[in-house]
């Protein structure tokens, strides 16, 4: 029999660990055995699959002590919302058995049986461990190692699965980001989308929803401001099966009931929600895709300020969102810097025609590097179709913001994360989404020159309707150190002499070695 997977000191030095040593120990142990392009999905279904076990055993200890209960009966757990595991799923059975040679059917076979017996898992969970090429040594190492990973299986690891996939996307984005098609959206920025537009109440919408994180922000966003889940839907579409069946699990674990649909043609050419309209929308949608089926979709009743050119589908996410919003609605829209000042293909054209139509609330230039893998710059797009004032969909009093615009440059904002990405601090969050708010709730705003800006149209217009915020902000302010101009001059001067005098003696240094090494000519 195979001896029992952990220990209490390997679970202490593990538990010291951070879970992305951990993780990367695990890329390392598949590392040969194992495709680059499956390390992520073999961790997440066992680290999803070691959860579930550890929250189902802390729910059976407190049914095994609690009068009239029964601890074997499923539907303790279900009504509780703790999702019921058969023997041969829990963890401390594949454990025991992490060194059979037929370890990887049975991970597949635990998966099968958790979806058989828990409707919210069906077609969600990865039985990929069968497979010829994974070695059952391999997958024995790796139950070992996430046996020891410290999980509580409450909802204080509800953020585990969204880690792994950040890990995974970012240490391996060659593989995963660029060739794999995804583009992970950082915590950071869904933060701050959801803080602009607060979806507090009614329908919630993503139309390429990735792995859910906006669903998921949305739900911290109204349980912090004591609000009620069920006062949100969500709605979603995603075309990627793979990253399709994460967003389930990934909503599974917090039991978030969600219409997550899926389909190979893509939400701008098959809609999932034709007729719905939502009061919050949030995407990130892949930018500048140039095969989007745009040659099918000349006469599409969601473009109606112009159509898209068949070359970027920028303007076709653009339009698809305004289409889908309550008229008492905001979208927040992660698109590429191109979406600003772009003429080619008439996106000016439409871009004047958004304006004029006056649904463009707030642009906000971003800094570059905040994404994994991907360079180019980034905006955000604030869209609504009243800026009347009155009542948001999240229930606050919106000054009349008709024919206004207001631009925001972030660009200087964020600091380096890694040597290759960059991120916002909490305090840069707070200042860019209660920009936004004081504007449109007239409370206290003032345009701050190199930040943002009140724009009106005719101002926009002056600027042949490119939506660049720098075009708008200005210069910051220099701040005026009291110190009078002459003396400011005197001193600058007599620095710079001073680095003058510097810079010969070091090169008369120089040359002395040089000569001293026969090169005095040099």
């Amino acid at each position: 029999m195979a001896r029992p997977a952990n220990s209490k000191k390997a679970t202490e030095v593990a538990s010291a660990k951070s879970l992305e040593a951990q993780l990367w120990e695990a890329a390392d142990k598949m590392r040969g055995a194992v495709p680059p392009s499956d390390y992520m999905h073999v961790s997440l279904g066992l680290v999803f699959l070691r959860y579930l076990s550890v929250a189902f055993e802390a729910k059976f200890t407190e049914l095994t002590n609690t009068p009239h209960a029964d601890p074997h009966d499923s539907e303790e757990y279900l009504s509780q919302g703790v999702y019921w595991v058969p023997e041969e799923a829990r963890w401390r059975t594949l454990a025991a058995n992490a060194r059979a040679s037929d370890i990887g059917r049975q991970l597949d076979d635990a998966m099968r049986s958790l979806e058989r017996d828990n409707d919210a898992l069906r077609g969600v969970l990865p039985k990929i461990f069968g497979k010829p090429d994974f070695s059952s040594q391999m997958l024995g190492g790796l139950i070992d190692h996430f046996t020891n990973l410290n999980l509580k299986g409450s909802s204080d690891d509800f953020d585990l699965l969204g880690r792994v996939y950040e890990f995974f996307l970012g240490e391996f984005s060659a593989m995963q980001g660029r060739t794999g098609g995804e583009q992970y959206t950082p915590r950071g920025i869904v933060a701050l989308l959801v803080d602009m537009i607060e979806p507090l109440h009614g329908r919630v919408y993503d139309p390429c929803c990735g792995t859910g994180g906006f669903f998921i922000q949305s739900q911290k966003f109204v349980q912090a401001h004591s609000g009620k889940i069920g006062d949100i839907a969500i709605y979603g579409q995603e075309r990627n099966p793979e990253t399709h069946r994460l967003a389930r699990m990934n909503l599974a674990i917090r039991n978030i009931n969600a219409n997550i649909q899926w389909n190979n043609e893509g939400t701008l050419l098959k809609d999932a929600h034709p007729d719905l309209r939502f009061e919050s929308i949030l995407a990130n949608p892949p930018f500048n895709i140039k095969d989007w089926a745009g040659d099918l979709l000349k006469d599409d009743a969601r473009w109606r300020f112009g159509v898209p050119p068949e070359g970027n589908a920028n303007f076709a996410w653009l339009q698809h969102i305004v289409h889908h919003l309550a008229h008492n609605g905001h979208a927040a829209v992660v698109l590429a810097n191109g979406s600003m000042s772009s003429n080619q293909s008439g996106e000016g054209d439409i871009r004047k025609s958004m304006v004029e139509g006056d649904v463009v609330d707030c642009m906000m230039a971003l800094p570059g590097q905040l994404f994994f893998g991907v360079q180019i710059p980034v905006c955000i797009w604030i869209l609504t179709k009243d800026k009347k004032g009155g009542v948001s969909a999240s229930g606050k009093h919106l000054r009349s913001r008709v024919g206004e615009t207001i631009f925001i440059d972030a660009r200087k904002l964020g600091h380096m994360i890694t040597r290759t990405q960059k991120a916002f601090s909490d305090g840069d969050l707070r200042r860019l989404a209660d920009t936004y708010h004081h504007w449109r709730e007239g409370n206290g705003y003032e345009d701050v020159a190199g930040f943002c800006k009140s724009a009106t149209k005719e101002e926009i217009a002056a600027h042949g309707y490119v939506l660049t915020p720098g075009r708008f902000v200005g210069a910051e302010d220099l701040e005026d150190d009291g110190e009078p101009f002459e003396a400011k001059m005197s001193r600058l001067v007599a620095e710079l002499d001073a680095q003058f005098a510097e810079s010969a003696k070091l090169e008369s240094a120089i040359r002395g070695n040089l000569t001293r090494l026969g090169f005095g000519s040099c």
